[in-house]
């Protein structure tokens, strides 16, 4: 590599690695203050909030934000290059615009690799300690806010709630079905089900059950209350994003297809999960092209013109990835095609602005 690579590597990576440093302190700031109340109340060790908490915190927030980081990062440094005539007279002294970019994507390859490795290996591990550290002293109560949940306790027994107040241990209109032979034999509706701890015993009030038969004919009768023992608990029905945080590749697959088997129809989020941290890594080169093509030319408005075109564009991307993974989440959309749409859509702005720029 010539001077000039390293020159803008140079550049490239010490102002990405300065800028993520800059955001992860405004974070830790904001965090800290509203989970100040609750780290005091709960006597959380000054040790487990920086090593536990907020050393896994800023690993998880900065490459999170990686993307759009080095995204300002090229626009900010190669803005002024361009505002000081520099790429003018790189390009006059027989660089060609293509040469130009070969340092940023040297860059920016070290980053992509930085990020799968993070996201793919370190960032599990780091987050099951940050998970545990939130579970202790900051988030102590236990809420399920997803509603009509079913699950498939056992080869043909299925369990349903319309709603659950984890913390009181009770669920409001629970339904359980027992299936043979692919017909419906028995059905129990209760308006509530509360779980019992001291006998691990489920207690359903008002309730209802049904026996079908052979010929069609049923038998119905109603009870005020029934205890019953059933192989589940309200853990089985939570799908909180942060434990999904903790799971590796093979993990997040096998727990898609338990999920699938035990009669989950929402795997959406959790397959976004999956295929985001690649996808999120690969961005990167978008944006470096998008940047570097945006950043190039010397316009009146300067670095300030070209922050706001990278505002504008990055708010646009997370809109529209926003867009494509509720898609997923509601319609049905791959959860593969949600996270790889905008990184197309962006690669083609990004090579037409290439087109554009100055050579």
């Amino acid at each position: 590599m010539k001077l000039l690579d390293w020159y803008i590597i140079k550049k490239f990576l010490s102002t990405f690695f300065f800028m993520i440093g800059a955001f992860c302190v405004i974070a830790v700031v904001f965090d800290l203050s509203e989970n100040i109340d609750d780290l005091m109340a709960n006597a959380a060790p000054l040790d487990e909030i920086i090593v536990d908490y907020y050393l896994n915190f800023c690993l998880f927030f900065g490459n999170m934000l990686s993307s759009f980081i080095v995204f300002l990062t090229i626009i900010l440094f190669t803005s002024r290059l361009a505002q000081q005539t520099e790429f003018v007279a790189m390009l006059s002294g027989g660089v060609s615009f293509n040469r130009l970019m070969r340092p940023y994507f040297i860059a920016s390859t070290f980053l992509v690799l930085l990020s799968l490795l993070i996201a793919h290996i370190l960032l599990p591990e780091a987050n099951k300690t940050k998970v545990d550290f939130e579970f202790k002293y900051i988030h102590t109560r236990f809420l399920i806010s997803d509603q009509h949940m079913y699950r498939e306790i056992e080869p043909g027994t299925i369990a349903y709630f319309r709603s659950i107040t984890a913390d009181r241990n009770v669920g409001y209109k629970f339904a359980l079905e027992n299936w043979e032979d692919g017909r419906l034999v028995r059905k129990i509706m209760s308006a509530k089900a509360n779980y019992i701890d001291s006998t691990g015993m489920w207690k359903l009030t008002t309730v209802k059950v049904r026996d079908i038969h052979l010929d069609g004919t049923e038998d119905i009768r109603i009870e005020s209350t029934i205890d019953t023992t059933l192989d589940m608990h309200f853990s089985d029905f939570a799908q909180r994003s942060e434990i999904i945080s903790t799971m590796g590749y093979h993990e997040l697959n096998d727990y898609i297809q338990s999920e699938k088997q035990g009669g989950s129809g929402n795997v959406a989020f959790i397959e976004i999960e999956k295929y985001s941290r690649t996808s999120n890594a690969f961005a990167i080169y978008v944006l470096t092209l998008i940047g570097v093509s945006l950043a190039s030319r010397k316009v009146r408005g300067g670095t300030g013109l070209h922050l706001f075109f990278a505002v504008v564009i990055g708010l646009t991307y997370v809109f529209c990835l926003k867009m494509t993974t509720v898609a997923a989440t509601t319609v049905g959309l791959p959860a593969y095609i949600a996270v790889w749409v905008p990184n197309v859509l962006f690669s083609v702005l990004g090579l037409f602005i290439y087109v554009r720029a100055p050579k």
